[in-house]
């Protein structure tokens, strides 16, 4: 196991920093942009290149690359909703995904204004909904930007310091222990369980303002997101 393990970690590793990096941004770049981070998997390739982190400074520039990514396609996810969502939202593409899922992310921002904006990054289906939802709706990009920024930012910091220290921690014990690899999985499997039931804690307690109801205005903007 060591020895497999040993040798990913360091094809990873051997990769140009600089490419592995901006890689991972354009991963999440993609991953929060509309419609297309139902199908890339951001989160897994943020784990991939945090495994190579070697230092703290590289560790900084890996996070700070993923969050300007995340922020990138955030953004064009609420620049297209400004300007071609009710067109996304009838396409092919918008029909398969639902318009009940349409109709929830619209209702969950009449409800819960910022805060959705903030908790929606860990919601599925919903972290690719809300900024084209957000863009339709009229809201202030500035203030958009002052709710997701920060989700992108606790994000970024979770899946890199995670995979970066299970990393570490391997090739430190690797040397001493035969079942070093186990570990290294071990700790990535509870990560990414936390994580799973963090977002089911997070969907549980959202419920009530997720559920639709037929008689409550959608259309305006609550005042905490209004220019």
């Amino acid at each position: 196991m060591n020895d497999v393990l040993s040798w990913l970690l360091d094809a990873v590793q051997g990769v140009d920093p600089v490419l592995r990096t901006t890689l991972a941004g354009v991963a999440m770049m993609l991953e929060t942009s509309v419609l297309v981070g139902l199908i890339v998997p951001g989160d897994t390739i943020v784990i991939v290149a945090g495994t190579a982190v070697g230092s703290v400074a590289e560790g900084v520039a890996l996070g700070a690359t993923v969050i300007v990514g995340a922020l990138l396609g955030e953004s064009i996810g609420f620049a297209l909703g400004r300007w071609l969502g009710p067109h996304i939202r009838a396409s092919r593409l918008g029909r398969r995904l639902g318009e009940h899922n349409w109709a929830r992310a619209e209702r969950y921002l009449r409800r819960r204004g910022g805060a959705a904006i903030f908790l929606s990054r860990f919601l599925p289906v919903l972290h690719s909904l809300v900024p084209l939802t957000v863009g339709m709706s009229g809201y202030s990009y500035r203030r958009f930007l002052a709710w997701t920024a920060p989700a992108c930012t606790v994000w970024a910091a979770l899946y890199v310091s995670a995979s970066a220290a299970a990393a570490g921690t391997y090739r430190e014990l690797a040397d001493r222990l035969h079942y070093a690899g186990y570990l290294f999985v071990g700790a990535i499997v509870v990560f990414l369980v936390l994580v799973y039931l963090v977002k089911r804690v997070i969907w549980a307690r959202e419920a009530r303002h997720l559920r639709i109801d037929d008689d409550v205005e959608l259309s305006a903007p609550p005042d905490d997101v209004r220019n």
